[in-house]
């Protein structure tokens, strides 16, 4: 069980048309763990629970329903946290591999992220958390083939030249003091 004090964001849904390619594509590429699946009495259309944690039944539900001649997705973008910029290539590589398109590296000054579509069409961000604030949006070009000292020493002195720059321990305390 999460243990929250106040509303918090914790798990997703998407309509796709083929549960099974995305079931594959969102277990494979980000080792996420089948709970349960099934059709919904209420909901009457196929449902597969995704989870990376022992402590929430699911993060993503992938349920079909989603018409075959749909060109638009409604989902701005589905993110995922990872633990390092070495994840940022790993994952991007392996979404590649399994159909994802549309790859967009961007560094946020806050976040380094990489953005791609899936195969059916739905933008994915996977990033990393960086120790700065600066306003956003923002988004610089992200080089991936450079060693993880030198984007980090870019990524700071991005942040330091940002008038809106402050250590991030100085906007959590701004943000915890102003709610």
């Amino acid at each position: 069980m999460l243990n929250v004090s106040q509303p918090t964001p914790s798990h997703f849904g998407i309509y796709v048309t083929d549960v099974e390619k995305m079931v594959h594509f969102y277990k494979t590429v980000f080792g996420l763990v089948e709970t349960d699946r099934g059709v919904g009495k209420t909901f009457k259309a196929p449902l597969v629970f995704l989870s990376a944690s022992p402590h929430q039944h699911h993060q993503l539900v992938i349920a079909g329903g989603r018409p075959a001649e749909a060109t638009f997705s409604t989902v701005m973008q589905l993110s995922f946290a990872v633990p390092s910029i070495q994840s940022l290539r790993d994952l991007k590589d392996k979404a590649i591999a399994l159909g994802a398109s549309k790859v967009l590296p961007l560094n946020h000054g806050n976040a380094l992220s990489v953005y791609f579509v899936d195969p059916e069409g739905n933008t994915v961000e996977i990033y990393i958390d960086m120790p700065y604030y600066i306003s956003q949006p923002h988004g610089d070009p992200l080089d991936l083939s450079q060693d993880d000292d030198t984007i980090l020493r870019q990524t700071e002195a991005i942040c330091r030249s940002d008038p809106s720059f402050m250590p991030i321990e100085q906007w959590q305390a701004q943000f915890a003091h102003a709610h």
